[in-house]
């Protein structure tokens, strides 16, 4: 209301712009006597639990239907063939509430189900400020770990809401909802216990933006694939182990990038050309990295590799895997012979994040909607950079210093960090354009 505009008497005509009176709107109707807010609306928890059959839920809200209740929230879940049902519902009308609960105990006794009904009032207690989803895998999942990190949960401050399985296999997996306690802090306190119990523990904020990841860019060399390419070159170069000690120092973080791979790139000087064939079909992936490529196209991601390799094997991985995104270091070739030197920038630890943020900027995708998986020290800047770094197999710096650690030998495990379950990922299989 401006300054100038004199205050509406309650029940006063209101003026339309021609000046002529209208009828003042009606008054809301006040609420019947006894009415309740929805807070303290009495209502009804019912249980439902025994052998799932087809019909069961239908049958339930059919018989609550006759008493002309509210839905005001549903759970459900079956396990081995055994359903549990719970149905919060507004209370019916004073004086049925008796003959509801014979009706719905009488309904369930006929299926040989067990019904239990709680009166109460109002809907579920609001959860706590800060929404996390604390992803376990183990290989397996043993109880004491689950009772471990359920209890460390606590320790913390949160409430576990909800705990749902992501998959059965290659590894177990399963998602825990946590209200009331803060993403980093919670984080800190896992990855410790995890260490401890020997199962990989992911902790990420909860909200949209999990899914609206839309760009996953890895590392190559023991990440992709199961190889170091310059050590399948230096096997054919008759210098495997002089350059296998230099790339574990390297990757240890024991040695600059840049000086390892230039002392590493010498040693092949001379090697013919046509090893380079030889070793893109010597080149193994991971167990995992077709699934996870191809689920991860077909729900619209874009995907990229970033190497301290050469462009000699990433051009080809990027052809046969229909990568978008590649690039790594180019060994020069002269009259069909390595010269021992390598080509353009260098690809190391402040290279990778800059690709990252490259491939971020072409794909038109926020950093913070970006996932890096790596192993190696050279890998960090990335991991960091990235909204999830995710230490594949890694070297323990790595894992101490990425958002999350995955320590199976499964690439597609990182799709259950992503809130992606197993079973999506075989209907999508099943579904082939």
């Amino acid at each position: 209301m401006s300054a100038s505009t004199p205050p509406k008497t309650p029940g006063a005509p209101v003026l339309a712009d021609s000046g002529a009176p209208t009828p003042a709107p009606s008054p809301t109707p006040a609420p019947p006597a006894g009415a309740c807010a929805p807070a303290d609306r009495p209502t009804l928890l019912v249980k439902i639990f025994g052998k799932d059959r087809p019909g069961m839920t239908a049958g339930l809200f059919d018989t609550l239907a006759a008493y002309s209740v509210d839905v005001v929230d549903i759970e459900q879940v079956v396990t081995r063939g055994r359903i549990v049902l719970c149905a919060l519902v507004t209370a019916p009308q004073p004086g049925l509430e008796g003959d509801l609960r014979a009706t719905v105990h009488s309904w369930a006794e006929s299926l040989k189900l067990q019904a239990e009904i709680i009166s109460g009032r109002g809907d579920n207690r609001p959860r706590g400020l800060g929404r996390s989803l604390v992803t376990v895998l183990g290989h397996p999942l043993t109880a004491e770990s689950t009772a471990a990190i359920a209890a460390r949960i606590t320790g913390t401050g949160g409430n576990i809401d909800r705990i749902f399985r992501l998959a059965k296999y290659p590894v177990t997996a399963v998602e825990f909802a946590v209200s009331g306690t803060e993403t980093e802090p919670l984080r800190t306190a896992l990855a410790t216990e995890a260490h401890a119990l020997g199962v990989d523990v992911a902790v990420v904020s909860a909200g949209l933006h999990r899914r609206a990841q839309r760009l996953v860019v890895m590392d190559v060399d023991s990440t992709l694939i199961q190889d170091e390419v310059i050590e399948l070159f230096a096997a054919h170069a008759g210098c495997e182990e002089e350059v296998a000690a230099v790339t574990t120092a390297a990757m240890r973080g024991e040695l600059d990038f840049e000086e390892s791979l230039h002392a590493r790139v010498a040693l092949l000087k001379g090697l013919d050309v046509s090893s380079v064939d030889k070793v893109r079909a010597e080149v193994r992936l991971t167990p995992g990295a077709r699934t996870l490529i191809r689920t991860l196209k077909r729900l619209g991601y874009q995907v990229g590799v970033v190497s301290g390799g050469f462009t000699q094997v990433t051009d080809d991985l990027k052809e046969r895997l229909g990568l978008d995104f590649a690039h790594a270091n180019t060994l020069e070739v002269v009259d069909g012979k390595l010269t021992g030197r390598v080509t353009g920038e260098i690809v190391d630890r402040a290279g990778k994040a800059r690709l990252l943020r490259r491939f971020a900027a072409e794909a038109g995708v926020p950093l913070e909607q970006t996932v890096a998986i790596g192993d190696g020290a050279n890998d960090l800047d990335m991991l960091n950079a990235a909204g999830l770094g995710v230490a594949f197999n890694a070297k323990p710096m790595v894992r101490e210093a990425a958002h999350t650690a995955v320590n199976v030998p499964f690439l597609d495990t990182v799709l259950y960090l992503l809130g992606i379950t197993r079973e999506e990922v075989e209907a999508a299989d099943m579904h082939l354009d």
